[in-house]
């Protein structure tokens, strides 16, 4: 049972019990720290007095992401943080020129995430009605892939094949820049 406990918490909770296994062994030198009783007290089917009730489902109620392969992570949100700012990290330290596109969109999404998780620590459906690209677990996924994208991206040197495209945005042709053959027209010689 208590093997069953200790895989199923959290690394927050287990930095927790750790700390109070050091300030155990602190207090009382020549005494031995029980673990098992302070992972009966830390996970009590009792709720602690400044604890709010769950709600199933949400916030600390999830249980589920309702996605193979994709768990529960009640760290998500810091988890975001961390990682989208590895992302802008990597990119300041990048030869990559701010002007590339790519740096441009990718600074934007993540300082935008950035900013929605710090708003919204305590509150993970806010940070993904906000982000509006899936689940708070998707997101640490996301910033994870886009760290691959954006290894090969720099090794690569990939900015340097894109080239810019000259854009007419107003021709001027009588036709609007179609051609001689105006949409519905049929050549002279297919006339009927």
């Amino acid at each position: 049972f208590f093997f069953y406990q200790t895989t199923m918490m959290s690394s927050h909770t287990l930095r927790v019990l750790s700390s109070i296994a050091v300030r155990s062994s602190r207090a009382a030198r020549h005494s031995t720290c029980n673990v098992t009783n302070i992972t009966r007290a830390a996970f009590s089917a009792q709720p602690a007095a400044h604890d709010k009730p769950l709600t199933p489902g949400i916030g600390l109620g999830k249980t589920s992401t309702g996605l193979v392969g994709l768990d529960v992570d009640h760290d998500a949100v810091p988890k975001m943080i961390t990682k989208y700012q590895a992302l802008l990290d990597k990119l300041a330290a990048s030869d990559m020129p701010p002007t590339a596109q790519y740096r441009i969109n990718v600074e934007k999404i993540a300082r935008y995430r950035i900013a929605a998780a710090q708003e919204n620590l305590d509150d993970p459906e806010k940070v993904e009605e906000l982000c509006n690209c899936g689940q708070v677990e998707e997101l640490v996924v996301q910033a994870d892939n886009e760290m691959k994208v954006m290894d090969m991206y720099l090794s690569n040197r990939w900015w340097e094949l894109v080239k810019p495209v000259d854009i007419e945005y107003n021709p001027s042709d009588e036709d609007g820049g179609h051609g001689d053959v105006e949409w519905g027209d049929t050549p002279d010689g297919e006339k009927k």
